[in-house]
């Protein structure tokens, strides 16, 4: 488990002004890394980390000499179009560039001649994926969201009985994630309605967003290993924000027997920034289990995990209409929710999924599935908020929602804060829904 170090200081600032603003995502205490270029410009996509305002373009900073041994190694494989080489070479490769990078950006540090040549502004660039997904597994962490949506579907049985021995994961279609900005069209699909005899085809009408965290698999493994429970960090390069959107109308005539596919395998979104498991350190917490529902078989239980097993991560969930965008007004803010919440830690869910020996490649993906708190305004997903579309939300400019229209762009943000650590953040991700194609 990554321990604290000199990368965490509350007290270190940087030469970049922007990073010392207290409500910045990207301290320097942060680092997250992206891919991208230049806006408009067909420059190759490599590797970056954001401080600030600014993102260091690690192809450019390879070369100016700031980055010796391993760290200049780890920095040679970020200028790279994709991160999966990076990812690939394991904590001691992350940690030392990061150190490194934390070290030259530093107020009064020698590098800062060389370094801020190396800078292009966020405001200035455009991302693309920050790696090559080769596997995309979809988690169902929240007990609340998974009580919530089993009741609508199926009242008379919400949780099913696997729900609280097993982390719950459907392997889902990585072709269709893309990154924030996505614009996607409105999925068709065979839905049926309660009182049809038959189903019928056309557009999606119950449209729908997840409030997810989003999970990246560094170092890999060979097919029939296992990864134990307290080794997983080993395996985990970061996390970022992720918008898993749902047809809620086909779901619910397809999911039985085998559960989500065209209701999911249409859009699925992240944001550009990775935040490392390092930096996210001081943000670990105490996970727990209700002493009345079953505990952990022994391969899913450790005393690691249980004291630092979760991360307190708050999120917030905003729609932007059509409307509001073109009077020129704010999002609305639908609900707030925190990682913290999560029946099965991230560990568990590594462990769990390489418990059979299934091989794990750098650049694999998981979500963490809906991340809803126990109260209703808590929801990570509309289905929750509207109660199945039966009390439609009125927005702050009198516009009312069930679910999503054309038009709709969702965005999601995240960020740690707590006494004695910096703040950091992941940056937001958005999304917005376009018409059916005809």
């Amino acid at each position: 488990m990554p321990a604290l170090n000199e990368t965490h200081d509350l007290n270190l600032t940087s030469w970049v002004a922007s990073a010392n603003d207290a409500q910045s995502d990207f301290p320097i205490q942060n680092l997250p890394f992206a891919v991208f270029r230049r806006q408009g410009s067909d420059e190759a996509f490599r590797g970056g980390v954001a401080i600030g305002d600014q993102i260091v373009d690690l192809a450019a900073a390879k070369d100016v000499g700031v980055f010796s041994g391993l760290a200049q190694t780890a920095a040679e494989a970020c200028a790279a179009p994709t991160l999966n080489e990076f990812m690939g070479m394991g904590s001691e490769a992350w940690s030392a560039l990061r150190l490194a990078l934390s070290q030259a950006l530093r107020s009064g540090s020698d590098a800062e001649a060389k370094l801020s040549a190396c800078l292009v502004a966020q405001a200035d660039a455009e991302y693309d994926l920050p790696c090559t997904i080769g596997d995309y597994t979809d988690f169902y962490t929240s007990v609340f969201h998974a009580t919530a949506v089993g009741s609508l579907f199926r009242p008379d049985n919400p949780l099913l009985p696997n729900y609280k021995w097993v982390p719950i994961g459907y392997h889902g279609r990585s072709s269709s994630i893309d990154v924030s900005g996505q614009t996607f069209h409105r999925p068709k699909g065979q839905t049926k309605a309660p009182d049809a005899t038959e189903p019928s085809f056309g557009p999606c009408k119950r449209l729908d967003y997840e409030l997810e965290m989003g999970i990246y698999i560094g170092k890999g493994t060979e097919l029939g290993d296992v990864i134990a429970l307290d080794d997983a960090d080993d395996h985990i390069f970061g996390m970022c924000l992720f918008n898993d959107w749902s047809a809620r109308d086909i779901q619910a005539w397809e999911y039985q027997p085998l559960g989500p596919f065209l209701a999911k395998n249409f859009a699925s979104t992240v944001s550009p920034w990775i935040v490392t498991t390092e930096a996210l350190a001081p943000y670990r917490t105490a996970w727990s289990r209700d002493e009345n529902d079953p505990q952990p078989l022994p391969y899913l239980e450790s005393e690691q995990n249980r004291n630092e097993g979760a991360f307190d991560i708050q999120l917030e969930v905003l729609l932007e209409s059509e409307k509001m965008r073109a009077e020129g007004q704010a999002p609305a803010k639908l609900s707030e929710s925190s990682f913290v919440h999560s029946y099965w830690t991230v560990a568990q869910m590594v462990a769990h999924h390489t418990v059979n020996g299934c091989n794990m490649k750098p650049g694999d993906f998981f979500g963490s599935g809906t991340q809803s708190g126990p109260q209703h305004d808590e929801a990570g997903s509309l289905l929750e908020l509207t109660r199945g579309g039966k009390e439609p939300l009125t927005l702050e400019n009198g516009e009312t929602r069930t679910f999503l229209e054309d038009g709709d762009a969702v965005i999601m943000r995240g960020f740690c804060a707590k006494d004695g650590a910096a703040r950091i953040g992941f940056g937001e991700v958005v999304g917005t829904v376009l018409p059916a194609k005809a």
